[in-house]
C-alpha cells in the first residue's frame, strides 16, 4: 500500500526540523570559551615601581638570601611624586599610598622587613641608614612610614637587552679562545683595531695634560678636561679600605701559619688526658656575653663596610 506523498515530505521537515534542534541544543551545552587570564592588577603596580628609578632601594641579606628593599618613607615620597603609576590600577587608583601598600603585603609581593643590629655601635650617634643584614618583621605585617623596610618577595622580570647580553658573553668567550686558529687577516684586523684604540687613549691623554699646562700657564687655573678619567671609581675611602685590610689580613696569617702540627689528629695526640666533668665544668664557666657582643661588632661592622662601599659608589 503506498503512502501519499504529502505524508513523507511533512515526515521529511519534521526530521529535519528536530535535528536543526538538536544541533541548537547541542551547541548551547557546549562549554563557553576559556578567557584569557587577566594579571593581577596589583601585580603590574608592584613590577612598575621596581623597575621605576625614582624609588631609592638597596640590596641586603634576609634569611640566607639576596633581597631588593626600600624604606618606608622613600615609598610614600615616590608615590606622591609619581601619581602616574597608580593608573595600572584602573578601578583602585584612588586609594591612598598606605592601603595600597597592604594590599601589596597580603598578596606577598612584599614584606616588611626590620633590621638584625639594633643596638649603637661605640662612637656612633644613630643606626645605619641601610642595614646589610635584615629579618623579617614578627609583628603585624602593615605598612609604617617610620623606620621601616619592605623587601620585594617577587623575581624581577629582566629586560630584553640583558637576556641578549647573557647570550652574547659566551659567544665573546669562545671567539677570543678560538683567536689563536683565525685567518691571518682577522688577526691584523684584531691588531690594528686594539693599536688604535691604545692610540686614541693616549692622544686624549696627551691632549689633555696639554690642555692643562696652557690653562696653568697662562691664566694661573688648574682646569682638567675628563677630571675622572683616571680615577679609581668604584674604590672605597681609606677607613673602608683599612678596616677591610686588617680583617682579611688576619685570615691570611691564620692560612699562612697552618701545618700539619697543628691537625686535629696531632692536637689530640699532644693533648694530655681531660676530665670530662671538669672540661664541661669549665666551658660552662668561661661562656660570657663577651662572645655575643663581638659577634655583635663583627656584624655592625660589616654593615658599616657596605655603606661606605655604597657612599663611594654614589660619590664617584
Amino acid at each position: 500500500m503506498k503512502r501519499p506523498v504529502g505524508a513523507e515530505k511533512k515526515r521529511v521537515k519534521r526530521s529535519s526540523g528536530s535535528a536543526s534542534t538538536a544541533a541548537r541544543d547541542s551547541g548551547s551545552d557546549a562549554p563557553p570559551r576559556k578567557k584569557g587570564v587577566k594579571k593581577d592588577l596589583f601585580q603590574l603596580f608592584a613590577e612598575k615601581v621596581r623597575d621605576h628609578k625614582g624609588l631609592e632601594s638597596r640590596w641586603a641579606v634576609m634569611e640566607q638570601a639576596r633581597v631588593e628593599y626600600f624604606r618606608g618613607k622613600d615609598f610614600v615620597s615616590f608615590v606622591k611624586n609619581h601619581p602616574e603609576c597608580k593608573e595600572v590600577l584602573e578601578e583602585d587608583k584612588d586609594l591612598d599610598t598606605e592601603d595600597i601598600a597592604n594590599v601589596l603585603l597580603e598578596k606577598n609581593l612584599l614584606v616588611r622587613c626590620d633590621r638584625v643590629t639594633k643596638t649603637l655601635r661605640p662612637g656612633k650617634k644613630k643606626l645605619s641608614t641601610w642595614p646589610a643584614h635584615l629579618e623579617i618583621f614578627r609583628e603585624d605585617q602593615a605598612f609604617s612610614e617610620t623606620d621601616a623596610f619592605f623587601a620585594w618577595t617577587f623575581e624581577k622580570r629582566h629586560p630584553l637587552w640583558q637576556t641578549l647580553l647573557s647570550f652574547f658573553w659566551p659567544v665573546l668567550t669562545l671567539a677570543i679562545c678560538l683567536f689563536p686558529v683565525y685567518p691571518h687577516r682577522c688577526k691584523l684586523i684584531v691588531l690594528y683595531s686594539c693599536a688604535g684604540i691604545l692610540l686614541m687613549i693616549l692622544s686624549l691623554l696627551f691632549v689633555r695634560a696639554v690642555a692643562f699646562g696652557a690653562m696653568w700657564i697662562l691664566l694661573g687655573k688648574r682646569v682638567w678636561f675628563f677630571p675622572n678619567i683616571l680615577a679609581e671609581r668604584h674604590a672605597p675611602d681609606e677607613a673602608a679600605r683599612a678596616r677591610y685590610q686588617r680583617r682579611m689580613s688576619n685570615i691570611i696569617d691564620d692560612v699562612l701559619e697552618w701545618s700539619p702540627k697543628l691537625a686535629l689528629s696531632g692536637l689530640m695526640e699532644n693533648q694530655p688526658p681531660v676530665n670530662i666533668t671538669e672540661a664541661a665544668n669549665n666551658s660552662s664557666d668561661a661562656a660570657s656575653p663577651d662572645y655575643t657582643e663581638e659577634a655583635d661588632l663583627d656584624e655592625t661592622q660589616g654593615e658599616e663596610e657596605a655603606e661606605d662601599w655604597t657612599n663611594s659608589n654614589i660619590k664617584t
